[in-house]
């Protein structure tokens, strides 16, 4: 419910400092490793932004691939998960480089 409430109010700040009045729609990126769930995200941004300025904007979300760089065989490798193994040596010296974000992407507004 939080990560919801803080969209709306990035929307709410977004709408002042660019004057617009209405969100249509919303595009947020999430990364397998951030620890969202998508429709939980979905569910609660529906309860958040009855009312405002969001009211009746639809959600949609991009996920992101994870992505680690790995200290053993110098590779750039994917992971879905916190402490996968690398997929070509096996090990667990990685260094995640992307998957742990969460961010607005793209606004429709009016």
């Amino acid at each position: 419910m939080s990560i919801a409430e803080g969209i709306l109010q990035v929307l709410e700040e977004q709408a002042v400092s660019q004057s617009f009045e209405k969100v249509k729609a919303v595009w947020v990126e999430i990364g397998p490793l951030a620890t969202i769930e998508a429709d939980a995200l979905t569910f609660c941004f529906d309860a958040v932004i009855r009312g405002s300025l969001a009211e009746g904007a639809s959600l949609h979300i991009i996920k992101m691939p994870g992505k680690a760089f790995c200290l053993q065989c110098l590779d750039t490798v994917p992971v879905t998960q916190r402490y996968d193994s690398c997929p070509v040596c096996g090990s667990y010296h990685l260094q995640i480089t992307q998957g742990e974000e969460m961010r607005i992407k793209e606004l429709e507004v009016a």
